[in-house]
């Protein structure tokens, strides 16, 4: 091949990256709908209030029945709903977390008007965002910085470190350093997140290891391919399914779901537990983390054994004799 035609070829291979970005950046955008979204209802019009729902759209809401307003503000204490409706009297009042999505109680007070007819529901914000950040802006903002720092540090310790052992350092370097001053950015000075800070800083800085893991040990294990795969993989999958800015039951689907079975998504699910929940709901997106870090690793040691497997035969052959 030509260095023209190399080229040619190049710009068309980016041509179609481009085209993919912008399809897994602005689909989910403008598909953003109910779907199997967690709700209660409570109160004692709970049951018309349920068929009323299921008539309107029947697969955009899971819905619960809770006895009262206090039940349901613990089910969203504990992240098992995303809001409620609660009946009896006068007009409903709706619950809803908006550190869980703001989003999603815009949507659910918007529902709550439309089926009771008054044009001025006022929600009752349980769980709200930080002070700093209202509508959730910052938050949203915070999971490409993750994935992009991840994806920088993989590739420059790929192509410039060659051995597994300082290969292994720099990842554990980035993940405490990264976590740390991250979050003494989000945390400390623009104030998007509540909570501990070396709590934060942790999770932090494991989503970054995940993600630089992956791209190091993919790397390792298939060649040069595995950082385009990983890169990929993270940017036109994980970062626009990642629910950062919504909730993964709007996202059309599966795709909300594979979003939080990958680094980005785990780690802003994590991050809001954390952060607003005490904790609750971050046994699944924990372990999520935890396998990329560990898979990536062991994709890095098979890479490293394979090098290894490649050298020795060549230092432990036989002298060859010469005759003179």
């Amino acid at each position: 091949m030509t260095i023209t035609r190399r080229a040619v070829a190049l710009g068309l291979a980016a041509t179609a990256i481009q085209a993919l970005m912008l399809i897994a950046f602005a689909w989910p955008a403008v598909n953003l709908a109910p779907r199997d979204l967690p709700i209660a209802v409570a109160g004692p019009a709970s049951a018309q209030l349920t068929q009323q729902l299921q008539q309107r759209d029947p697969e955009a809401f899971e819905i619960t029945t809770l006895p009262d307003a206090s039940a349901a503000r613990n089910a969203l204490a504990d992240r098992e709903i995303y809001g409620a409706i609660v009946t009896g009297n006068g007009a409903p009042q709706v619950l809803v977390a908006s550190a869980a999505a703001p989003a999603v109680a815009q949507q659910l007070t918007a529902v709550a008007q439309q089926l009771s007819g008054v044009p001025a529901v006022t929600p009752q914000d349980v769980i709200a965002t930080d002070p700093d950040d209202p509508r959730g802006a910052g938050f949203g903002s915070m999971v490409l910085p993750l994935v992009m720092s991840g994806i920088a540090a993989g590739v420059l310790l790929t192509l410039l470190v060659s051995s597994f052992g300082a290969r292994l350092a720099g990842l554990a370097t980035f993940a405490v350093a990264g976590g740390l001053l991250s979050t003494l950015v989000s945390h400390t000075w623009l104030s998007i997140l509540p909570g501990s800070y070396l709590e934060l800083a942790a999770i932090a800085g494991l989503a970054s290891f995940a993600v630089a893991a992956t791209i190091v040990g993919l790397a390792a294990a298939i060649g040069r391919p595995g950082i385009g795969l990983g890169t990929l993989t993270m940017l036109l999958i994980g970062n626009p399914f990642s629910a950062a800015t919504s909730a993964p039951e709007l996202l059309p689907q599966p795709w909300g779901t594979i979003g939080q079975l990958l680094p980005p998504g785990a780690a802003a699910s994590l991050l809001r537990s954390a952060a607003y929940f005490n904790g609750a709901g971050a046994a699944g997106p924990l372990t999520v983390l935890l396998v990329w870090a560990a898979t990536g690793l062991a994709l890095l040691g098979v890479g490293a054994v394979r090098s290894r497997g490649a050298i020795e035969p060549v230092a432990t052959a036989e002298p060859v004799a010469v005759p003179a």
